[in-house]
């Protein structure tokens, strides 16, 4: 890669509710190659700062860049055209429908055709080729005909990821994807994870350490809303600040 991309860039994000300052002027920045996990106690604003990066919250204060555009005013939608993916802590698939079917649905919000309403969009040939590609980028695609109510705890993350790379984003915002999975499932979606690095900007949610450190490049550690600590996981790890926060004996 010869020139870093910066992907999703917030600057002093504020959000309160009522009294309650969830989150406490929070500036980040997530690099395209990146993967920059968000971490903290229940509570810390983590997922707060997700919502207000998709645009699902609007913020109180502060901006957000998505690939060098400020895209502070824009709703969910929009920024989701514009290149950001986002999964959710419950899994967020449509049981009934097939692999391919949930995937070609995402493809097809993507590239909305309301004026050819004749054309079954089972038909559409690139969302059905974009949906093929996805699932299969996600580990998938010997399963492209099953029903997500078959598939594994697991599977179903992979389904979610596999939606979210079917609009085609280069920003993931992932809210815990590895919640409920076993050793197996872990290593897979981290696998997964690494390799869609190479292409994309990763902001990873996640309370699973041990997968925190070996997948991140950059970690940022939220407490009360406010940032505790940001850095590479060396620095993180011997920081005694946030190993009283949060982290316990970790070094």
């Amino acid at each position: 890669m010869s020139a870093a991309l910066v992907g999703i860039q917030a600057h002093g994000l504020l959000k309160r509710w009522g009294g309650l300052v969830a989150v406490d002027a929070i500036s980040l920045k997530v690099m395209v190659g990146e993967i920059h996990a968000v971490i903290g106690t229940n509570g810390a604003g983590k997922s707060t700062l997700v919502n207000l990066l998709s645009g699902e919250l609007r913020a109180d204060q502060g901006s957000v860049e998505l690939l060098g555009r400020d895209v502070t005013d824009w709703r969910q939608a929009k920024r989701a055209q514009a290149g950001i993916g986002r999964s959710y802590q419950r899994s967020n698939v449509f049981l009934d429908l097939t692999v391919l079917e949930n995937c070609r649905l995402a493809a097809q919000a993507k590239r909305q055709l309301p004026f050819d309403w004749l054309t079954p969009a089972s038909h559409c040939k690139v969302s059905n080729q974009v949906a093929h590609e996805a699932a299969q980028r996600a580990g998938l695609g010997d399963f492209l005909q099953r029903r997500a109510a078959e598939l594994s705890h697991g599977q179903r993350r992979q389904l979610e990821i596999a939606m979210c790379l079917a609009i085609e984003p280069r920003v993931l915002l992932l809210d815990e994807p590895l919640a409920g999975m076993g050793a197996e499932e872990t290593d897979r979606m981290l696998e997964l994870l690494l390799d869609l690095r190479q292409e994309h900007a990763i902001l990873l949610v996640e309370h699973d350490m041990d997968a925190v450190f070996r997948v991140s490049d950059r970690i940022t550690v939220m407490v009360n809303g406010e940032v505790l600590a940001s850095g590479v996981p060396t620095d993180i790890r011997r920081d005694a600040s946030v190993q009283r926060a949060y982290l316990g004996q970790t070094s």
